[in-house]
Formats: C-alpha cells, structure tokens, sequence
C-alpha cells in the first residue's frame, strides 16, 4: 500500500476506535513509551554544565530511535498492515473529540465538574475559571491539539510514512515534558522546543487553511493573517484563529498558569467572549468536518492508484 491508502485507512480506524482502554490497560501505549524515555534521558543528562547540548544530544537520539523504529517495522512483509495499525494508533483525533466533548458535558452538571474535566486537556490553572472560560479553554485545546494530533502526524506520514509519524511524536512528545522555560528546562529542553515548533510550523499554517477553507470563510482567513502572530505560540496561534474566526468568538486572552496572570492578547478579539458549553459542542462539529475533509481528499486521490493496480 502507498503511504495515502494506508494515511486513509489509519484515519478512519483511529476515528472509529480511537483509544480502546481493554488494549492500554495490557500493553503500554507508544507515547508512553516514548515518554518513559524521555523521563531516563532528563534525569541521566540534565545536571550540570551544557545542558543546551546534552538536550540536543537527547533529542537527537530520540529521533534516531524513532527512525530505525519505523523502519523495522516497514520492513516486515505485511502489505503495510502495521503501519495502517501504527498510524491509527499515534493519531488522536477521536481521543481529542472524546475529551473535548466531556468538558461540555461536565458542565451539563455544574461549574465545578467542568473545570475538573478541562483540567485534564489543559495546563492553565482552573480553580477560578467560570464556565466562559472553561468552554474558552476547551476549544482552544481543540484547535491546537487538532493541528498537533491529527494534523501534523498526518503531515508527516503522508510523507514518510511510519517513519515520519514516529519521529513527529517523539519530538512532540519531548517538547511536552521538557521544552519548558523555566530553570530546569530552559536549557534542556531547548532543542526540544525549538525542533517541535519547525515541525508544527507548515502543518499549524494548512489546519488554519483547512478549516477556513471547509467554511468558505474570508473573515475567518483576515482573522488568521491578522490574529495568529498575537499568540505566544508561533504555531498555536494558527489553528485557534481559525477556529475562533468561523465560530465568531474571542479565544486566548489572559490566564493564570501556577497563579502567575498572562497578558496574552485576544485572538479575534472583536468576537463574542462569553461563551457556553454549545459553543464547545460547536468546536467539535468543526473538527469532524475538516477530519472528513481530509479523509475525503485522501480517499480521492487513492482511488487512481488503486484503480492502477
């Protein structure tokens, strides 16, 4: 199989079945996997002097691993069956939409229920966020983790199939837990960082794209090209701006992370800023239908290769 018939197969099976909790529950799931290494590799190198480098070396070693990986396994005989299963695995898009969908639900039963369940997507501090910022919080974890989840590995598969999606997870993966800036970070996890914001950079920019272009929106494309630099993240600011400009809401804003308040500026701040839980349920419609955009694109330009053959 090509690397788009297994990128379609991977899609759909990862749509339909998303995270199973029976197989995690007996084997240990990629990511955290990867995790585990990125744990033995801070606690072995960041310490002393160079952590710059021994943090490059780190990630370095992690892409390496993640390439011979990929490759084993594309090499087994099986018409490219668990890369199809390898894919779906490292994909999150139905994950995403389960765990967006149950902040807007916990908020069905209260204000409290609802920062509990947006605490589990987000790392901003919760305990004052009233139910417009708790819904706020949800989407934005929508957009940014549609573009990381779904659409980069995406991206990367397309590519380089297994390999790529691998690789794009490690460096994910790594920046997750150690490209920080704080004291124990800055440093360390620098390459990390700066290597997960070159690979999010071309997939963040086609999510926006896909998602005004799924709308037919114009304004929603003058709020990405007006709006998106506002945001901390030179990627993050992509995908949000989309979503808040078809949606016709505010997103971002100030927020408290360790009862430290940003000044982070509104992205379409012109917009409606007091939002509800429909506004979250809203968010989700607009992640099927830019994952069925894609699917649908994929499915298309299979269909000559395997009418080839």
């Amino acid at each position: 199989m090509t690397h788009v018939e297994m990128l379609f197969l991977a899609l759909v099976l990862d749509a339909f079945f998303g995270e199973p909790d029976w197989l995690w529950a007996k084997v240990q799931h990629p990511v955290k996997l990867l995790g585990i290494v990125v744990d033995w590799l801070d606690v072995r190198l960041n310490f002393g002097r160079q952590r710059k480098i021994k943090g490059g070396i780190a990630v370095a070693g992690l892409v390496i691993g993640a390439a011979v990986t990929g490759n084993l396994i594309a090499f087994v005989p099986d018409y490219g069956l668990l890369e199809v299963l390898g894919g779906a695995v490292l994909l999150a898009h139905r994950s995403l939409i389960d765990h967006v969908k149950a902040v807007s639900k916990a908020l069905e039963s209260g204000l409290a229920a609802g920062r509990a369940s947006v605490a589990n997507i987000v790392g901003r501090d919760v305990e004052a966020l009233d139910e417009s910022s708790v819904a706020r919080a949800a989407i934005e974890s929508a957009a940014e983790n549609f573009s990381d989840g779904v659409i980069a590995p995406t991206f990367w598969f397309l590519i380089f199939g297994l390999p790529g999606i691998l690789i794009y997870k490690a460096v994910n993966t790594a920046d997750s837990m150690i490209g920080h800036l704080n004291e124990r970070y800055g440093e360390f996890g620098w390459a990390a960082a700066k290597l997960d914001d070159v690979m999010n950079w071309i997939p963040a920019r086609l999510t926006a794209a896909l998602i005004c272009l799924i709308y037919r929106s114009r304004q929603a494309w003058e709020t990405v090209t007006e709006d998106a630099d506002l945001h901390r993240s030179p990627n993050a600011g992509w995908p949000e701006a989309a979503m808040a400009g078809v949606l016709g809401i505010a997103l971002s804003g100030p927020r408290s992370y360790s009862g430290e308040i940003t000044r982070d500026s509104y992205v379409n701040g012109s917009g409606r800023r007091v939002l509800m839980g429909g506004d979250i349920d809203r968010s989700v419609d607009v992640l099927w239908r830019a994952w069925a955009a894609v699917v649908i694109v994929l499915a298309l330009v299979s269909m000559p290769i395997v009418l080839l053959f």
